[in-house]
C-alpha cells in the first residue's frame, strides 16, 4: 500500500514508519507542525511538536530512506484541541485532550488530506492493535492506547496502521537502535502537549480568567473561596483551598462542580462512588450500534482502572450501568467499553463523551440485567 506515516520526532513513530517500510508498502513521512510559533527545545520529557521534534523526525526519514514533510496544521489544532480544552474546562469538564487531537486532527484532518492525495492509510506509532477492523488493547498494558484511540469510526480505523501494538515500549526502543535511529533512548512526551511547563492551571487562568466561586461541603457550609472552576477537576484532592481535612479527620475530595454558580462541592471518598453513567456522541468501532444492553468492562480514563458493566445505547449517547462502583468520573472524560469475551477480553466496543452520573445504587440488579442480555 501507499501509507503516510505520521512521524512526531518520538521512537515508536519512527519504528512505526520503519515496520512499514520493511513490510513493503511506500511510506511517505509527515511531521505535523500544531504550534504557530513552535520552542526550539523540549524540557526534558515535557512538551513536544517543538523544532527539536521535527528536526528528529527528519533524521529518522533519512536513515528509512522515505520522502519526509511538515504539514502545517497549527490553526486547525487549535481550534479543536486547544480551544475545545479550554471551553471544556471553563465548562467544569476534565477534557482528555490526546483523545480530541486523535478524534479531529490524526484521524480526521490527516487521515482527509492522505486520501485526497492518494495515501491507502495513515501509520501512526500508537500502543494498540489492529486485527481485522477490530480495534483491542496493545500488548504492553502499561503503554496501551487504545482508550484514547476508542473514538474512531469503524471508517477512520479502516485507513489506519498501528505497527508496534504487538510489542514491548522496551523492545520498541532496542528496535529503534539495531536501525540505527537516534531517538532511540530519546525520552517519552509527558504531561499536555501544548503546556510544556506542566502548569496547566496557569495555562487556564490565562485563557479563562477570573471567576470567583465558593467551595462547599455536602451540607452547603462554605468552606472556601476560589478563582474559577477550571481548577478543580472530580476526584480532587490537594490543592483546594482549604485549611485541614474534614472533622473526622478524613481527606476531603471534589465531588461535583458547577460552572453556572461557580460552586464547588467536596465530600468523602464514599461520595465519590458512581454506579450510572450517561454518556453522549456514542461512537461503535464495528460501525454498527448494539441492538439491546451489552456486558462489557469499562474504563473511565487513560490508564484508569476498570469495572464490569452493562452498556446501552441511547439515542445518540449511551447509558453505562456499573456492576461495581467506580470513583473520580468526571464529566469531559471518555467512557471506554471493552468485551469481556473476546480472545483476549482486549476489544474495543465503542465509547462516548461522559455528560453525567448517577451515585444511587440501582436495582436493577444483576439477575434483572442477566435476563435482559440472555
Amino acid at each position: 500500500m501507499r501509507v503516510l506515516a505520521a512521524m512526531s520526532g518520538g521512537v515508536d513513530s519512527a519504528v512505526a514508519a520503519a515496520r512499514a517500510v520493511e513490510a513493503g508498502h511506500e511510506v511517505v513521512g509527515v511531521h505535523l507542525a500544531l504550534s504557530a510559533s513552535p520552542g526550539t527545545l523540549r524540557t526534558g520529557s515535557r512538551g513536544c511538536c517543538s523544532k527539536e521534534d521535527a528536526g528528529d523526525a527528519r533524521r529518522a526519514a533519512d536513515v528509512l530512506g522515505i520522502p519526509f514533510y511538515v504539514w502545517d496544521f497549527a490553526d486547525r489544532f487549535k481550534e479543536d484541541v486547544i480551544d475545545d480544552f479550554v471551553a471544556a474546562y471553563a465548562a467544569g469538564e476534565t477534557p482528555n485532550p490526546c483523545l480530541r487531537c486523535n478524534e479531529k486532527i490524526k484521524f480526521s484532518a490527516l487521515s482527509d488530506r492522505a486520501v485526497a492525495l492518494g495515501f491507502d492509510a495513515v501509520v501512526t506509532g500508537h500502543y494498540a492493535r489492529l486485527e481485522d477492523g477490530v480495534l483491542r488493547r496493545a500488548v504492553d498494558e502499561d503503554k496501551d492506547q487504545s482508550y484514547v484511540l476508542a473514538v474512531l469510526t469503524a471508517d477512520q480505523l479502516g485507513r489506519a496502521m498501528f505497527p508496534i501494538g504487538d510489542t514491548p515500549k522496551p523492545r520498541i526502543r532496542e528496535e529503534a537502535a539495531e536501525r540505527g535511529l537516534a531517538v532511540a533512548n530519546k525520552p517519552d512526551s509527558h504531561d499536555i502537549c501544548f503546556i510544556p511547563s506542566g502548569d496547566t492551571q496557569a495555562f487556564l487562568g490565562a485563557k479563562i480568567g477570573i471567576r470567583p466561586g465558593a467551595v462547599l461541603d455536602a451540607d452547603g457550609t462554605k468552606l472556601a473561596d476560589h478563582e474559577g472552576v477550571h481548577g478543580f477537576t472530580i476526584g480532587q484532592r490537594k490543592g483546594l483551598g482549604l485549611p485541614g481535612p474534614a472533622a473526622d479527620g478524613k481527606p476531603r475530595y471534589v465531588t461535583d462542580i458547577d460552572p453556572d454558580s461557580g460552586v464547588v462541592r467536596v465530600g468523602s471518598a464514599k461520595d465519590l462512588e458512581v454506579w450510572t453513567i450517561l454518556a453522549d456522541r456514542a461512537v461503535w468501532t464495528s460501525g454498527a450500534t448494539p441492538d439491546g444492553p451489552i456486558e462489557c468492562i469499562v474504563q473511565v480514563r487513560a490508564h484508569g482502572g476498570t469495572a464490569p458493566a452493562v452498556g446501552e445505547a441511547v439515542g445518540d449517547g449511551l447509558v453505562v450501568r456499573l456492576r461495581e462502583p467506580l470513583t473520580g468520573v468526571a464529566r469531559g472524560q471518555a467512557v471506554v467499553l471493552y468485551r469481556p469475551d473476546s480472545a483476549s477480553g482486549d476489544e474495543v466496543i465503542g465509547s462516548g463523551t461522559i455528560s453525567g452520573t448517577e451515585r444511587e445504587t440501582h436495582s436493577y440488579a444483576t439477575e434483572a440485567v442477566a435476563d435482559s442480555t440472555r
